[in-house]
């Protein structure tokens, strides 16, 4: 399927987790794919993780797409802005803005009120999940504006309803970097409409990312072994799954009718009939509504 052929894409911190897929999954269907991310093979950020901007381009290759890894660092506004200069001298539009700018997890110290919490961590994150995002629309939306039908996917985590409510057991700078894509989407939509251009916030489920299959010291084809320690983990789901979802949201002609809401990776599954790798359909926000928040034993019947 070859139905973003012609289209550009760019996706922000392309270089792991939810992002990375998106990345592939666009160019899979036929996109070229800017992928941007401060780690390649020879400089780590401060994720401090092996995984490189260029790996996503090699997998991106390896699906019959293409694109370029450039690295940046989105906090600086120079480089941004040379970044869209790049893209417009190269392809003169932008269809596709993934904003999946994060990179603060080890920042956070979980359960800590903010009067306890390191200063310089709170207010790092606010700068990663805040600062950032709007740095890159400054520069990146006239791109995306410029021709009419445009797509810009503000990555985030947790559904709007599940933080219109403070997150018992995080912390006040990680509630606040992660609800700001809520507020990002309505905003950009808002002045966007003139222009044609769908703007969301976007939420994966309980991600099988990277980090977290170290964290329980399990890969993707061993993931299961993790629900001896985390039977919740049950409900998880491979970083594909909204990968896949974005790609058919972007290949939506009718995709503007979602403009300036939040949607998640089950949501996007229900609408354009995806499933994950393993043919089956997550839907973790619900079953952490319905289950996990109320206490039950993990039982993802009915819920994949």
């Amino acid at each position: 399927m070859n139905d973003l052929t012609g289209k550009v894409a760019l996706v922000a911190g392309g270089t792991r987790g939810a992002s990375r897929a998106i990345a592939v999954e666009l160019g899979r269907r036929g996109a070229h794919v800017y992928v941007t991310g401060r780690t390649t093979r020879t400089q780590r950020s401060e994720v401090d993780r092996a995984e490189a901007i260029e790996d996503t381009l090699d997998l991106i290759a390896a699906a019959g797409g293409s694109g370029a890894a450039v690295q940046v660092d989105h906090l600086e506004p120079s480089q941004v802005q040379e970044l869209a200069a790049r893209i417009d001298r190269e392809q003169g539009r932008l269809d596709i803005l993934v904003d999946g700018l994060w990179g603060g997890d080890s920042l956070m110290e979980w359960a800590k009120p903010v009067w306890e919490h390191a200063i310089d961590d709170s207010l790092r994150m606010i700068r990663l999940g805040i600062d950032a995002h709007l740095i890159t629309s400054h520069f990146l939306l006239p791109l995306v504006i410029r021709r009419p039908g445009g797509l810009v996917v503000e990555m985030t985590d947790g559904t709007a309803e599940y933080n219109a409510q403070y997150r018992e057991g995080t912390t006040l700078a990680f509630y606040l970097a992660k609800s700001a894509a809520h507020q990002l989407a309505i905003g950009e939509a808002f002045e966007a409409k003139a222009f044609d251009c769908t703007c969301v916030a976007l939420t994966p489920g309980y991600l099988r990312s990277e980090a977290m299959l170290d964290h329980y010291g399990v890969t993707e084809a061993t993931w299961r072994d993790a629900l001896a320690t985390e039977p919740h983990f049950c409900i998880s789901e491979s970083p594909t799954y909204v990968g896949r979802g974005v790609a058919a949201l972007a290949a939506d002609p009718s995709r503007s009718r979602f403009t300036g809401q939040t949607l998640n990776s089950g949501q996007l599954a229900q609408i354009y009939d995806l499933t994950d790798t393993d043919g089956s359909r997550p839907d973790a926000w619900r079953y952490m509504v319905e289950i996990a928040g109320a206490g039950k034993p993990a039982d993802p019947t009915g819920y994949r």
